[in-house]
């Protein structure tokens, strides 16, 4: 009894969660074709791997990713956590501090829980002007740096500069900007989850 604890325990452990918005859930797109799920593929190939869970949500906004957090964080027990989301708020023109409070709970909520929290940069189009624009930049260095936990580049920054990835609203990669996504963040997540002995 006591062994097969440990052993889920150990499973668990090696569990990575997305959590994001349209932009990690495939809008548009079946699930089976959108980055998390051919990240998860690939890695699954390797032995030793963490599993792959996406709890992104299209439309979702920080303060929503955050509601959904602490049951995702007790189903799955995460080891990792990518926190994708922002976007949602900036486009909509939130206060650039409610957006920063809200991440910083859900940083708080994954660091509680013994998971490692990893923070995605987002950068959205300039149309609240470049004030707003440049304030909502710059919350994620100033959280990740806060504490003290990785910050992850914008995957969209390499996509939107290809029109052939972008879909036809101009702010979601389409199905072929995927394959590219999945290996992109495969290449910036792997030095960050790596196994060490607990």
């Amino acid at each position: 009894m006591l062994l097969g604890l440990f052993s889920l325990r150990a499973a668990a452990a090696d569990t990575l969660l997305i959590l994001g918005d349209s932009l990690s859930a495939g809008y548009r797109l079946p699930v089976a074709q959108a980055w998390p799920t051919l990240l998860a593929n690939a890695w699954q190939k390797h032995p030793g791997s963490p599993r792959v869970i996406n709890a992104s949500i299209s439309g979702d906004t920080a303060a929503q990713g955050l509601a959904r957090l602490p049951e995702l964080l007790k189903q799955h027990q995460p080891r990792w956590v990518v926190i994708e989301l922002g976007a949602n708020d900036g486009l909509r023109g939130f206060p650039a501090q409610d957006i920063q409070r809200d991440l910083s709970q859900i940083i708080t909520l994954v660091q509680q829980t013994g998971a490692q929290p990893l923070l995605m940069q987002i950068h959205i189009p300039p149309n609240y002007g470049r004030r707003y624009t440049e304030a909502f930049s710059a919350i994620y260095p100033a959280l990740a740096k806060q504490f003290n936990i990785p910050l992850l580049p914008f995957f969209m920054e390499q996509v939107v500069i290809k029109p052939e990835w972008m879909q036809d609203d101009g702010l979601h990669p389409n199905q072929d900007a995927q394959p590219f996504i999945a290996t992109w963040m495969a290449k910036r997540l792997e030095p960050l989850v790596k196994h060490e002995s607990n």
